[in-house]
């Protein structure tokens, strides 16, 4: 295969370590340079380190979900990183290991044969992250109204039908006033607030 890429870094990025591959040419000698880091901040920082003393610009590593988010977030600032399918760059069957996974995928990146995944720019991700935990907080919001309600149904207090929103001011107020031990229907219909 021809050569695209003159320095490529490949890495094979698990749960706790992550295996790095660099290959550099010299008088048309190839030299690689394989290590393990672990997926600590310390490690990764080494790792890029590493990468950096090595003069590699572009680094290709597969998509492996929560695991590779770290290495990314600590390595995009200083080299052109590529993440590709997983899918697309497999070997044959056989035996597998991640130095093998890591020479192949540099291999890849040196002659040029990778097709990257979109990875949104940091502040779109940011903004991903945190639509989706707000989603999320509704949604465990909604659910916990929901099971309240069913209790308070369960055991006969039908606040439901005074209060519009069992979890609004008129509501949490006539929940504070059970849980301190008040049943009286009157002193529980003055807390209505509509």
């Amino acid at each position: 295969m021809d050569r695209i890429v003159e320095r490529p870094g490949a890495l094979d990025v698990h749960k706790a370590s992550v295996t790095a591959r660099v290959c550099v040419w010299e008088r048309r000698e190839l030299t690689e340079q394989i290590a393990e880091f672990q997926a600590t901040v310390a490690g990764l920082l080494a790792l890029g380190d590493r990468l950096a003393a090595f003069a590699v610009r572009q680094v290709v590593m597969e998509a492996t979900g929560v695991y590779g988010m770290a290495v990314w977030a600590v390595l995009e600032d200083s080299f052109e990183l590529m993440l590709v399918n997983a899918r697309h760059v497999k070997q044959c069957p056989g035996r597998k290991t991640d130095v093998l996974d890591a020479q192949w995928l540099c291999q890849l990146l040196e002659a040029g044969r990778l097709t990257p995944s979109f990875v949104p720019p940091k502040p779109i991700r940011t903004l991903r992250n945190l639509t989706r935990y707000r989603r999320t907080q509704i949604s465990d919001r909604q659910r916990e109204a929901a099971r309240l309600h069913k209790i308070l149904e369960d055991t006969g207090i039908k606040l439901g039908c005074v209060a519009t929103d069992i979890l609004g001011k008129s509501g949490r107020d006539m929940l504070d006033t059970l849980v301190a031990g008040t049943t009286d229907p009157n002193v529980l219909a003055e807390l209505a607030g509509g």
